[in-house]
């Protein structure tokens, strides 16, 4: 009975492998808060008509600056959601490849992947941003301690450009848990307002987790 017993366990274990092993590895920022926690941090938002994009202007938002040794923030990002990623002396990416959690597509060439401000620039100057100081806006736009930065597909950023999650979600449905979590993280940390049909979609998405 005990060597039966083993070798079901064998079988659950090694399926399990397996079936983990055909899921491409996710490369995400720093793991937010909890959907609980991400919760209480959306309902301790304010809500406000958005304001507008008089005066912006992504230089208002210094990026990417230098994080590590030649390496600027978008080199970072890419080393840190790559796969088998190598890089020159300049800190260019030679070779690696990156999974595109927006659309799930795998992507081979550095030149085709974006670096994603998940609240994006725009949408930050409209809920607060304009307010800031240049040093503020530059942490905001370089800042790898949260999850604000990632690095997916070129097509799949240009989709998204400057909308909020009442306008666009991924097409991937399996990540608006996450991607909720992680917008929610960036507005509370920087004190940001938002509007209330992008506190609906927000909620919306949580209910996915």
């Amino acid at each position: 009975m005990r060597r039966i017993i083993t070798l079901v366990l064998t079988l659950v274990v090694a399926t399990t492998a397996w079936a983990v092993g055909v899921q491409p590895a996710l490369a995400y920022p720093p793991t937010p808060p909890s959907a609980s926690t991400a919760a209480s941090q959306l309902a301790s938002l304010t809500v406000k008509a958005e304001g507008s994009t008089s005066g912006y202007s992504r230089d208002l938002f210094p990026h990417w600056i230098i994080q590590s040794g030649t390496c600027d923030t978008r080199e970072q990002v890419l080393k840190r959601d790559g796969t088998g990623v190598t890089v020159d002396s300049s800190c260019h990416p030679t070779a690696g490849k990156w999974y595109s959690v927006y659309d799930a597509v795998w992507v081979t060439d550095s030149s085709s992947v974006d670096i994603d401000h998940i609240v994006p620039l725009a949408e930050a100057w409209k809920s607060g941003a304009n307010a800031w100081t240049t040093a503020r806006r530059q942490q905001f736009a370089n800042d790898l301690t949260i999850a604000q930065l990632i690095a997916v597909s070129a097509s799949s950023n240009r989709s998204k450009g400057d909308s909020d999650p009442s306008e666009w979600k991924p097409t991937n449905t399996s990540v608006h848990c996450i991607y909720a979590r992680e917008w929610i993280w960036v507005k509370y940390t920087y004190g940001l307002s938002l509007q209330s049909a992008e506190k609906t979609a927000l909620t919306q998405m949580l209910g996915t987790c």
